[in-house]
């Protein structure tokens, strides 16, 4: 039996006005989510344990079948290990934006999608002069990470620093930034890391010819998702067998490696609309070959949510359901048997430009439990069904095989 797990980031929303009472997945045209919801089972899942921020970090661990409030430390340490950087016992490790603001407002919090070699022009020489002021006790990995998402990490030995309160930027669009900045008894040095950034990037040349381009500038780094190195059981050691992940986002890479899952690389594959969608699907099919086991992590659903656009959401949608899941469809054919899982990790609606805590539309299907049925796939007939997995990381359990729903 084979496995494939497919996670489109932040699907999942609420009615939209401008779609007529409609969420984005009502509205989009999805024949192959809904061919394989028809036939097996769908349901609503609680991915966001009561207390925590709704996000990728929570919403992933829960689908990956880790129960966040014993597994999860910060996202920072999950995209060091991506990184392939061992974290010490007195070191924590923060996820470090470049953003864009406006006045008080913060405007964008991927700086327009600044890309990875700008981000590193930006950051090897703020890092160098950081490491002037504080030392081996801060360090920036420029380059490391994918466009925006960048990484830092500090020396805590007292680990006063995993206790500041710190905003994860992409909730606070459009809101005056300087109300959300780290707050608590150790949050100076965070402030002063990102005073000083701003500072630095002012004119400098990345910026200026980002402007000339009708591009938004890189104002300064936000720092949140920090934590310390987590633990948890493997793959192998859970079901006795091996798996692969594929994604853009270096914080589900980092999820994986500690999962003890492969990460397989794909040409083309940006964490964005223009990503590589049919790769995706095609490198999936090709892992399973040798692996039991395989999860599709898509970043644009999320993205699309975050812009606020609905029809761009739909399409994003659309685009799963054609290039990832119909090139599925047709290529794990030459597999006797087979199941796949598709669950968001969490919802980001269009009208709010957030996440939000809302159990998730998923369906399960197998080969060996074929149905006949005939639905429309979607946060409604998700509902409709009266399947709710009460606790989300439950959920792999269950597709597995491991327990009953």
């Amino acid at each position: 039996m084979k496995h494939i797990v497919i996670i489109p980031d932040g699907m999942g929303d609420k009615p939209v006005a401008a779609l007529g009472g409609k969420t984005p997945l009502e509205a989009a045209s999805t024949p192959n989510m809904d061919y394989f919801a028809s036939r097996g089972i769908i349901g609503l899942s609680r991915n966001i344990p009561d207390g925590y921020v709704p996000g990728t970090d929570i919403g992933c661990m829960s689908v990956f079948g880790y129960d966040p409030t014993k597994y999860f430390t910060g996202r920072g340490p999950l995209e060091a290990a991506e990184h392939g950087i061992d974290l010490k016992e007195n070191e924590i490790a923060f996820r470090c934006n470049l953003v864009t603001t406006e006045g008080e407002l913060l405007k964008d919090f991927s700086a327009d999608h600044i890309s990875t070699q700008e981000a590193k022009q930006l950051l090897e020489p703020f890092s160098a002069e950081i490491k002037k002021i504080y030392g081996q006790k801060v360090r920036f990995y420029p380059g490391h990470g994918t466009g925006y998402r960048n990484l830092m990490i500090c020396e805590d030995p007292d680990r006063t620093l995993d206790k500041v309160r710190c905003t994860p930027p992409h909730d606070i669009m459009g809101k005056k930034y300087a109300d959300y900045l780290p707050q608590g008894n150790a949050a100076g040095l965070l402030l002063d890391l990102m005073t000083r950034s701003e500072n630095f990037f002012k004119n400098h040349p990345v910026n200026r010819k980002r402007v000339q381009n009708g591009k938004s500038q890189a104002s300064r780094i936000w720092l949140w998702g920090q934590g310390f190195p987590p633990s948890f059981p493997s793959y192998y050691q859970r079901y006795g067998f091996h798996g692969a992940v594929i994604t853009a986002v270096d914080l589900v890479k980092g999820m994986a490696i500690h999962a003890g899952l492969d990460v397989i690389k794909v040409p083309g594959v940006t964490g964005y609309f223009d990503t590589n969608y049919v790769g995706k699907a095609e490198y999936a099919i090709n892992a399973l070959r040798s692996r039991d086991f395989v999860v599709i992590h898509i970043e644009s659903t999320d993205e699309a949510g975050h812009i606020g656009d609905p029809q761009l959401k739909i399409k994003a949608i659309e685009d799963v359901d054609r290039l990832v899941l119909g090139t599925l469809r047709a290529g794990l054919s030459e597999f006797k048997d087979y199941k796949i899982m598709l669950m968001p990790d969490h919802f980001t609606c269009v009208e709010t430009r957030t996440h939000s805590s809302d159990a998730v539309p998923f369906f399960i299907y197998s080969t060996q439990d074929e149905k006949n049925g005939d639905k429309k796939f979607s946060e409604t007939t998700a509902a409709y069904s009266g399947v709710k997995i009460l606790e989300g990381h439950t959920a792999m359990d269950f597709f597995i095989g491991a327990a009953k729903c």
